[in-house]
């Protein structure tokens, strides 16, 4: 599933502005035309997981041929009715066999799912709102990602932003 494929990963809390809409908007666009990006796997549990979808759906209608994925974390298997309701969102969905028996570290394994059939991440880390009680999962996702060496965009963008 790499090649052709993004993943958005980001904190639960993100703070939304027009600007970032634009900007994100743009970056799905561009991965869309100009790298022939077609699918596009989602995690849950976020508002950026929301906003990239709401975008993505909304690029849909321009480019019906992009399919959007939803990762499942938690029940491994799941009723028709509850794939309905999924599929009316998404073209499919899937509960990565590597994560069961996971328990508290689903979501960090389902990430590293995501990430590994990726070629594309879109991340939205900001190191200054990131939780320090407890450790973020999205920079454990980030870092990941790095260490594997996707090829990164990361918001917030910063001056000169985009792929790293």
């Amino acid at each position: 599933m790499k090649e052709n494929t993004c993943c958005f990963l980001g904190h639960r809390v993100i703070h939304e502005t027009e600007e970032l809409k634009e900007q994100l908007y743009m970056t799905i666009e561009r991965l869309i035309v100009e790298e022939r990006v077609d699918t596009f796997l989602f995690g849950s549990k976020s508002r950026f997981d929301s906003l990239c979808l709401e975008l993505v759906t909304e690029l849909k209608q321009k480019y019906p041929h992009v399919q959007r994925i939803y990762v499942r974390a938690e029940y491994p298997y799941i009723s028709e009715h509850y794939k309905s309701y999924l599929l009316k969102s998404y073209e499919d969905t899937y509960y990565p066999e590597k994560i069961v028996n996971s328990g508290r570290a689903a979501y960090v394994e389902r990430n590293y799912e995501m990430i590994d059939n990726s070629q594309y991440c879109i991340v939205y880390y900001d190191e200054h709102t990131a939780p320090t009680t407890r450790k973020s999962g999205t920079k454990i996702a980030f870092e990941y990602a790095v260490g594997h060496g996707k090829q990164l965009i990361k918001f917030p963008l910063v001056a000169g932003g985009g792929f790293s």
